[in-house]
């Protein structure tokens, strides 16, 4: 679509023929997915505070089998309520943003203790709950209790911002873009309408090439009528993620069984567990230090190459060093022994490991 202005008629104003049009093409066109009931189901909040919060940052497609798992192994507050920690990070362990599952866990045991399994209805009430912020707040209001507040995610800020051809860039325009989505929320179906708007932005009006020639509000966008629609919403330049370094320790005994240590609870990836490394600084460590701090004596070689790994604020890059002791092979304290402990092998997989420390096992353990 290039950016030459389209002759057309003067733009309505979006109002309630704009949401008549959406809400039509959403009956026809609306996706198909677990956490939607079909016309006349009863709708289970409990079902929307969780699809929610898992695609938060997530793609649909990467959230729905952690969405089909998670709800098969806890499929109501109360099962998730007294479900162990551990459990639940390791449920969620590669969807990232960890804090997410922790501040989950937190809420529901909050639902299923002080109200009973009830969901507070009011996106007032909901955003007191520990971890669910305004979003998420409006969007379970919305479509679980048919309360008229608007959430507003990624689509919903690209549908709006093309809209109304606001050129104010991103993030300085997201009060005004929820002004102005807000101003379009209907009394009736308002999570029928959120969802088709979440909905339009994942497939019609995308982030590159907008489907605009079959979009239901084509003839209410200012974007289109202006040929600027694929520029907007303008976004600030980012600045340069920081980069920071590191030394990653596996140690392999020979009864099979690898070396892991749970991370403090608060901070970055809090309560998971990792393959013990040194702090991660601005500059490399210097290797005779580092290694001076190894989990266990060994003699320790560096595998060859990298693990690089990408955070939302820095880029992180680790050197992962191995070794391979005895089974009664002892943990040195500056490990912080107490937090550590030696895991078959084979059953990794059953702890909660984050993205990156898959990473540096895969790396690590690639040539044995």
């Amino acid at each position: 679509m290039g950016a030459v202005a389209r002759i057309q008629l003067p733009l309505r104003p979006a109002g309630p023929d704009t949401v008549a049009a959406l809400l039509d093409w959403y009956d026809g066109e609306k996706r198909d997915l677990p956490w939607r009931v079909k016309a006349g189901e009863p709708i289970d909040p409990y079902r929307i505070w969780i699809s929610e919060v898992m695609l938060q940052q997530t793609t649909v497609k990467a959230v729905i089998p952690y969405y089909l798992s998670f709800l098969e192994r806890w499929p109501d507050v109360f099962c998730l309520a007294e479900a162990k920690l551990d459990d639940v990070l390791t449920a969620w362990a590669g969807l990232g943003y960890y804090s997410r599952a922790r501040s989950l866990h937190k809420c529901a045991k909050v639902l299923a203790g002080e109200l009973d399994g009830r969901f507070p209805q009011s996106e007032s009430e909901l955003v007191a709950l520990p971890g669910i912020g305004p979003y998420t707040a409006a969007a379970i209001a919305a479509i679980a209790f048919q309360e008229p507040t608007t959430p507003v995610d990624g689509n919903i800020e690209r549908v709006v911002a093309r809209l109304f051809a606001l050129s104010t860039p991103l993030p300085t325009a997201k009060a005004e873009l929820r002004r102005l989505a807000a101003t379009m929320t209907p009394q009736k179906r308002p999570g029928d309408f959120a969802q088709a708007m979440m909905d339009l932005g994942a497939g019609v009006c995308t982030p590159k090439r907008p489907s605009c020639m079959v979009c239901p509000l084509r003839g209410d966008c200012h974007g289109y009528a202006k040929g600027i629609a694929d520029t907007l919403p303008k976004r600030l330049a980012k600045p340069v993620r920081p980069v920071r370094r590191g030394m990653a320790f596996l140690a392999l005994r020979e009864d099979g069984h690898v070396l892991l240590r749970r991370r403090p609870e608060a901070g970055l990836l809090g309560g998971m567990y990792e393959v013990p490394s040194t702090d991660w600084d601005q500059e490399w460590p210097v290797e005779d230090e580092a290694l001076g701090m190894a989990p266990v004596k060994g003699e320790w070689w560096l595998v060859p190459g990298m693990v690089v790994h990408t955070f939302t604020h820095f880029k992180l890059e680790l050197l992962v060093y191995r070794t391979l002791v005895a089974a009664d092979a002892a943990v040195t304290l500056w490990a912080n022994s107490e937090r550590c402990r030696w895991v078959n092998r084979n059953k990794i997989s059953q702890f909660a490991l984050p993205s990156v420390m898959n990473k540096v096992i895969s790396h690590a353990l690639k040539e044995h």
